[in-house]
């Protein structure tokens, strides 16, 4: 049974965030990152892997890993074999929880600890504000102004998707308890009708024995 061993990021009131991570992976299964997004947000991420505790590079070079990237629906994103950094980059298209796997290598030395480094932006620390800058001939205190824009369009995204997915978890529950109310009723009339059922047995077999 593969093992899997997952990193989960909690849901954060803010949409746009920017992290560095290192992951020590196993040496079998894999480590995953998950982050909760709401849909058409911009996701970048840049990746590296090497040895734990160890200062020459050149005399043990960098171990192989295998990346792969999943929507919340399973749809795969990213898929990369015996890669030793890379980058990936996709726009959500639904809300959810997406997650990016990482495995050692075959190739990589089993006496040595595999490490990841991980970079991940999303929302507006993904946005290329250089550009943005040169397009629209923008500095200073207005590119600011603008960056912060961008931030609470981002917050009140990522709010109308919590209290969404809020209301469909509210939804959900109370559908469920009204299936358990119901079976609850049908299994109260299935005793009682089961008892009244016995009673007109016992009270034919008695007859027909004569004892009443």
């Amino acid at each position: 049974m593969k093992l899997l061993w997952i990193l989960v990021v909690a849901p954060m009131v803010f949409a746009s965030t920017a992290r560095g991570l290192w992951m020590e992976l196993p040496g079998s299964g894999e480590k995953c990152l998950s982050e909760s997004l709401h849909s058409k947000v911009i996701v970048i991420a840049d990746y590296y892997s090497f040895y734990s505790g160890v200062s020459d590079f050149n005399a043990t070079g960098f171990p192989p890993i295998s990346v792969e990237v999943f929507s919340p629906y399973g749809n795969k994103l990213h898929h990369q074999e015996n890669a030793t950094h890379g980058e990936f980059a996709f726009t959500t298209t639904e809300p959810g929880n997406y997650m990016a796997c990482f495995r050692a290598g075959s190739n990589s030395h089993p006496d040595k600890n595999v490490t990841v480094g991980i970079e991940w932006r999303n929302g507006v620390m993904a946005e290329d504000w250089g550009s943005v800058a040169k397009k629209e001939k923008t500095e200073g205190l207005e590119l600011e102004l603008q960056k912060l824009e961008a931030s609470v369009y981002a917050i009140h995204g990522k709010l109308l998707n919590m209290v969404n997915r809020e209301w469909e978890m509210r939804r959900e529950s109370e559908f469920t308890n009204a299936i358990m109310a119901w079976c609850s009723f049908a299994s109260f009339g299935v005793c009682i009708l089961g008892s009244l059922l016995q009673i007109c047995y016992l009270k034919r077999y008695f007859r027909k024995k004569k004892m009443i």
